[in-house]
């Protein structure tokens, strides 16, 4: 059997000046890197005449360590309905090379349902991380330099709040003192790092609508408070220029392939249990200009992505999503009802069963939070017994969902012909699509409803020390923007133990701050962490290149 690199590198791919005229894109508008990807401009959206494009989300259960497959689906849907004669267009976030050097591995979607060149997109790709990391630490470095300089600001260094950013799980930056040296050396203190998927500039960057959008929500960003306890914003520095010179290019979507052809924006990779999940709003508005139907998808379970893609992404750009898929596997569900990963290739009706109401819960919220027509995608594996998959369809059918397996990974696009037969109708469906929580509720009871009605928990408590950054925040007059949960993507709870459908359970908020820039306040849950580690065997132990350049162990 061949691996994802292996498929993905023996695939016989377009050129991508020929991905780009088969949507429409003139070259003035494509700048291509190399033979097989290119960025677009963002000019192009300037010239949209109102075009109806359908807008699919792909989202899922809460990850196990059996595997979901929610990227491959969501490509594998977009190649079968480009099977099946409809314009199709995928929008999918870049990975982080966190994940694909730690334990994750890489989001190019899998088997025969890939985005291509998956190494690239799995590396490198075009640059957009880097560049995010360089206009985060300039805004770093401004800071310490405004303080070495005499300070006019008043900034007090026991209050930045800003951190510096690399790409890459390294524990061992989590908290540091730098400064340290004699006076030409800067200022001492205490200091720390964040991965470069948490930054507030990736979340910037993945929301604005413009050049001139990204360089206001640049001016916006509180990097720490003065003496005198008031904001201090990135403007007051005089950043936001310059880092938006950093990130011009970056701001424009990457345009690449599906293994059978079908084009794909690649664009942005905020993480969803600590940050908003979601591709760019700009290679979206993209995806859905050039197509008929615009499949994306949003990180994690649909608690943390889809949550965070309905109430932040679609509220802050007057998107309306048509339809939603939710991908489950039988394993992972048998996972969730108690079953140990060693043995999932058995068949347990009974922790099926017991795990099933994770799904239906999901399926809940997407219809009866949301609004949404929703269809479940069972991601076939070969482990999979004819009573299991009778049983979860049996189950969905009860709350009158209709349930589609998806073979995608094995078929590409023929393996999804059944499942995109059944978005395409639901997409036709009228919806009455809603936010969780209304536009301008106070943040406290945003996070409340939110753990309520997503969640399912009883309520929320609040630190002594969230009480009081909530107090500031409302102060300061952020009291009212969306609300962006940091919390565990194993569990609905903020205790990654719990799986299933818990209740009985409060959310505790033990930090709360605001990104301005992004346009939403953060509340960190749990143990949540914006600088991961690597672990004990880390993906990166098995990655390796040839003397002719390729690259082998990615996944």
């Amino acid at each position: 059997m061949l691996t994802d690199i292996e498929i993905a590198q023996s695939a016989t791919t377009k050129p991508i000046e020929e991905v780009a005229e088969g949507l429409g894109i003139s070259p003035e508008h494509l700048i291509p890197y190399g033979h097989d990807k290119a960025k677009v401009d963002y000019n192009v959206l300037k010239q949209d005449a109102g075009h109806d494009c359908k807008l699919v989300l792909v989202t899922a259960i809460n990850p196990t360590p059996a595997g979901e497959g929610k990227t491959t689906t969501t490509i594998g849907v977009a190649d079968a309905m480009r099977r099946l004669g409809t314009k199709s267009v995928v929008a999918l976030r870049e990975p982080s090379l966190g994940p694909v050097f730690g334990i994750k591995g890489g989001a190019a979607g899998g088997g025969y349902a890939q985005v291509v060149p998956m190494e690239d997109i799995n590396l490198h790709f075009t640059g957009d991380f880097h560049a995010i990391g360089a206009a985060n630490n300039l805004l770093a470095a401004m800071i310490d330099n405004h303080i070495k300089q005499g300070n006019e600001l008043g900034i007090d260094p026991r209050r930045i709040t800003w951190r510096r950013c690399v790409d890459m799980n390294d524990r061992q930056l989590r908290n540091v003192v730098d400064g340290l040296g004699g006076i030409g050396d800067g200022v001492p203190r205490q200091d720390g790092y964040d991965i470069t998927v948490a930054s507030e500039v990736m979340a910037v960057l993945c929301l604005s609508s413009s050049i001139t959008d990204l360089k206001e929500r640049l001016g916006r960003i509180v990097i720490g408070y003065t003496y005198d306890r008031e904001p201090v914003c990135a403007s007051q520095l005089h950043a936001q220029g310059a880092m938006a010179a950093l990130l011009k290019d970056a701001l424009k979507p990457n345009l690449v392939q599906t293994l059978e052809g079908t084009p794909a924006f690649v664009h942005g990779g905020p993480f969803a249990n600590i940050a908003h999940g979601c591709n760019s709003v700009m290679a979206t508005r993209m995806a859905m200009h050039y197509g008929d139907v615009c499949v994306t998808e949003a990180g994690f379970g649909a608690d943390l992505g889809a949550e965070k893609f309905l109430d932040i992404k679609c509220r802050m750009a007057g998107l309306k999503p048509d339809a939603v898929v939710v991908v489950a596997t039988v394993r992972a569900l048998k996972y969730n009802g108690g079953v140990p990963k060693s043995d999932l290739g058995e068949e347990d009706l009974d922790a099926l069963r017991a795990g099933l109401p994770n799904l239906l819960r999901h399926v809940h919220n997407m219809r009866e939070v949301y609004g949404l027509p929703c269809v479940v995608a069972v991601n076939r594996f070969p482990t999979d017994t004819e009573s299991e998959l009778a049983l979860v369809e049996d189950e969905c059918r009860k709350l009158g969902v209709n349930v589609c397996l998806s073979e995608v990974w094995a078929k590409g696009g023929e393996g999804g012909e059944d499942l995109a037969r059944e978005v395409l109708r639901l997409v036709d469906e009228p919806n009455h699509f809603d936010f969780s929580y209304p536009t301008g509720t106070p943040i406290d009871v945003a996070m409340e409803t939110v753990a309520k009605r997503v969640y399912h928990a009883d309520g929320v408590d609040f630190t002594p020390a969230a009480a009081k950054q909530l107090a500031t925040l409302k102060a300061n007059g952020f009291g009212e923007l969306p609300v962006c949960i940091a919390k565990t993507q194993y569990s609905f709870t903020d205790d990654a133990s719990k799986l299933g459908a818990p209740e009985g359970f409060r959310i505790t908020v033990r930090d709360v701050h605001v990104a301005a820039g992004a346009g939403f306040v953060v509340g960190i849950t749990g143990a949540i962490m914006t600088m991961p580690g690597l672990p004990k065997h880390p993906a990166a132990e098995r990655i390796d290149v040839d003397e002719d350049g390729r690259i082998t162990g990615l996944f």
